[in-house]
Formats: C-alpha cells, structure tokens, sequence
C-alpha cells in the first residue's frame, strides 16, 4: 500500500536494451524496404535500385548486429545514418504517392505507417529510452500504447484490403477485430489526455493496459495463422509474400514486450481499491 503520495510520476533509470532493440528493427526496416520495392511501378527503376540499395545495406547491417554483443557509438551512429536516410526516402516516396507522381501498389497510409515506426526507433536509439525525462511519465506511457494501438488498427486495415473479397469468414473476422481495436486506440487517446492532468493515481489506465495485452495477443495468435495459411496456400488474398504476414506477427510480439514494460511502470499509480464506509 502506498503511504502518501507516490513519486511524483517523472522518469527512473528505464533505459532498453538497444542492441536487442537495433536488431528488432533493423530487420523490420530491411523488410520495408523490400515490400517498398515490390509495390513500386516497373518503369521507375531509378526507385527500384534505391528500394533495393536500402535493402542490401541493412541486411549488411542486420549481420553486424547479429555478430555484435554490445553497441558502441560508431556502430550507434551508422545505425541513425542509415534510418535517417530511410526516413527520407519514405518521406519521398509518400509524397510522390499523395501528389500523384507514381502509381504504386501500396497505399499511401502504409508508407506513412512504416515512416512513422521509423521515426520512433530514431528517438529511441537517441535517448535509450521507452520514455523520456522531463515529462509526467503517464502521459508517455499512454502515448505508447496510442502509438502501438494505431500500428495494429492499421495492421487490420491493411490486410483486410489484401484479402480476397471470397474470404467472407476472415473478413468478418478482420472486421471484429478493427473495431475493437479502433475502440481502443479512442480509449487509449482519452486516458492520455486525462493522464496530462498530472494525477497522483489512475487506476482506470492499469485495467485498461491489461485488456489491451489480451486483445494484442489474439490479433497476434490471428496474424500467426494468417502466416501459417498463406504458407500452406490455403488463403486467397493479394498479399505479396507470406512474410508480410510474419512482419506484423513479429510487431504485435514487440508491442506486447513493450506493454510490459508499460504495466510495470503504471503499477506506481495504483492505488488499493476504496470500500464502501
């Protein structure tokens, strides 16, 4: 039990384990690359090459990380360079799309999802850190799952949209799943703009992230089969490769290792339950 007021909500020492974290992501970057260079129209060979350098240099740079057992600035800083100049060529690529320029096989939300992930792991690998001094802690907290929860809405969306229209039973499926995740991304922004209040307990936000961890591992456990039928070629969708599906099984297991780091930390702003005078 909590006697007074507990710490006053800012950050403790949380730094993450960057060579784990690079590894993560890096792969994931690399497979954005690819999936940029299959979505491309063939007669733009100029943007095909660059999709393709990308992916080269961050399969290179994948085995360095594999090699490696800690990070050491130089190897930090190639990391940034190389993401930094992702960051831009997905930044050229959604404006390309939105101004129409090219006619691609991808929708322009994903490029913009798949910047936006891109653009996290950068302020990550600058601060070491899920959450960053100076601000009330329960507010990035929240802002971490509103990120995560935005991630696998779209997650859906996206595969709905690849799915064959005969696909009735996965579709509703797919449906299910969108709005309650849609629900929750709602919810999630609710509580963290409630949290800016600076409260000293919010319990609502604990029962909350647990409800959360639940829905994100039967999206994974659906993203998982979804794998597993278009590996056996038992599903009728346009998905480009099974691993687009492995790619977003892999993110909703990050997002759950992050909810519990999350969990963890709301855990100071509980406070035991009141009962009736």
């Amino acid at each position: 039990m909590f006697e007074g007021k507990p710490d006053t909500g800012f950050l403790r020492d949380q730094r993450i384990d960057l060579l784990q974290e690079s590894r993560f992501w890096i792969r994931i970057f690399k497979e954005h690359s690819l999936f940029i260079r299959l979505g491309l129209p063939c007669d733009r060979l100029d943007l095909i090459s660059e999709a393709q350098g990308f992916f080269e240099e961050l399969s290179a740079l994948e085995d360095v990380l594999m090699a490696r057992r800690n990070l050491d600035s130089r190897l930090v800083q190639e990391i940034r360079i190389a993401v930094t100049d992702l960051v831009e060529f997905k930044e050229r690529i959604l404006r390309m799309l939105i101004q129409c320029e090219i006619h691609a096989n991808m929708f322009p939300l994903l490029i913009d999802h798949i910047r936006r992930e891109a653009v996290r792991f950068l302020r990550l690998l600058e601060t070491g850190r899920l959450t960053s001094p100076g601000r009330h802690l329960l507010t990035q907290l929240m802002g971490t799952e509103v990120f995560w929860l935005r991630i696998m809405k779209e997650h859906i969306e996206f595969i709905q949209h690849l799915l064959d229209p005969s696909e009735r039973v996965l579709l509703r499926t797919l449906e299910a799943m969108r709005i309650r995740f849609s629900g929750a991304l709602d919810t999630a922004r609710d509580l963290r703009s409630m949290s800016e209040s600076n409260p000293d307990y919010f319990n609502t936000v604990i029962r909350f992230t647990d409800e959360v961890m639940e829905l994100v591992r039967q999206l994974r456990d659906v993203k998982a089969q979804a794998y597993e039928l278009l590996l056996q070629c038992r599903m009728l969708s346009a998905i480009p490769s099974p691993l687009l599906a492995d790619h977003v099984r892999r993110e909703a297991d990050k997002f759950l290792e992050d909810l519990k780091v999350v969990r963890q930390e709301l855990q100071r702003f509980e406070t035991p339950a009141r009962r009736p005078q």
